[in-house]
C-alpha cells in the first residue's frame, strides 16, 4: 500500500469558518503577534494570552469538518496516509482522519507551564487564572508559540521521507520550519499543491489551482481511481 502525506495548513480549515492568522483579514490583524503567542506575552499578560485562545477554542467547538477533510478519509481506504497539520483545531480527527500529527500544538489539549509533558484534554471549560497542573503551575493552551521549539518536528520529517505520495493543501510553505519538511521528499516521491494561491512556482509540484473544498476531493478521486 502506498503511503500518502498530506501537509495541511489554515486554508483548509477557513472553509469551516475558523479565522485564519496571516490573511489579509486575519487573526494578527486585531492581535499583536508578541502579546499572545510568545512566551514573552504569556509572562507579561497570562489574562490576555489566555482570553485569545479561549476564543479560538469556541470557535473551533462551533467548526465543522469540511469536503476537504472528509476526501482524505475516503482515500484512507486505499492508501496509507498520515497528515502533518499546522493547524491547531481537531476537524481532521473529526472527520475521521486516522494518523495526525500536530506540528503547532492543539486547542482541544492543555499543559502544565512548568512541564510540556503534563497534558491534559480541554473538552469542558475556559483556561482560568488560577487553574493548575498537579506541579502548582498555570494550566496554558498546548500550543507552540513564537521562540518555542517545535519538537514533533523531526517526526514529522520521518513520515515525510517515506512518502510516495505528498500533498500540500491550503498553506503557503511561508511558516518555517514547516514550510521546509517538502525538502525532505525522497527522489521519486510525487508532490501535488492544492491551493487558490500556488505557492510552489518552479519545483515539480502538479498543481489544483483551487480551494481545499474542491480540488482536494478531485485529487482524491484521481488518487483513488490509480490505487
Amino acid at each position: 500500500m502506498k503511503k500518502v502525506v498530506l501537509l495541511t495548513g489554515a486554508g483548509i480549515s477557513a472553509e469551516s469558518g475558523i479565522t485564519t492568522f496571516r490573511d489579509s483579514d486575519g487573526l494578527w490583524n486585531n492581535h499583536n503577534v508578541e502579546d499572545v503567542a510568545t512566551p514573552q506575552g504569556w509572562n507579561k499578560n497570562r489574562a490576555l494570552v489566555l482570553k485569545f485562545y479561549n476564543d479560538r477554542w469556541e470557535d473551533m467547538k462551533k467548526a465543522e469538518p469540511n469536503a476537504a477533510h472528509k476526501a482524505i478519509t475516503q482515500l484512507q481506504e486505499k492508501y496509507e496516509v498520515n497528515v502533518i497539520t499546522q493547524n491547531i483545531d481537531d476537524l481532521h480527527e473529526r472527520a475521521g482522519n486516522s494518523n495526525v500529527l500536530h506540528l503547532h500544538g492543539e486547542i482541544v489539549k492543555k499543559r502544565s507551564s512548568v512541564d510540556r509533558n503534563l497534558i491534559y484534554p480541554w473538552t469542558d471549560r475556559c483556561i482560568e487564572i488560577g487553574d493548575k497542573c498537579e506541579k502548582g503551575s498555570q494550566i496554558r493552551p498546548h500550543i507552540v508559540w513564537f521562540g518555542e521549539d517545535v519538537v514533533m518536528l523531526p517526526v514529522a520529517k520521518s513520515i515525510v521521507k517515506e512518502a510516495d505520495i505528498l500533498i500540500v493543501c491550503g498553506t503557503s510553505l511561508a511558516v518555517y520550519p514547516a514550510a521546509g519538511l517538502i525538502n525532505f521528499t525522497k527522489s521519486d516521491c510525487v508532490k501535488y499543491v492544492v491551493d487558490p494561491n500556488i505557492p510552489l512556482t518552479g519545483l515539480d509540484f502538479i498543481d489544483y489551482e483551487e480551494l481545499a473544498s474542491t480540488g482536494l476531493p478531485k485529487l482524491v478521486n484521481t488518487l483513488l481511481k490509480q490505487a
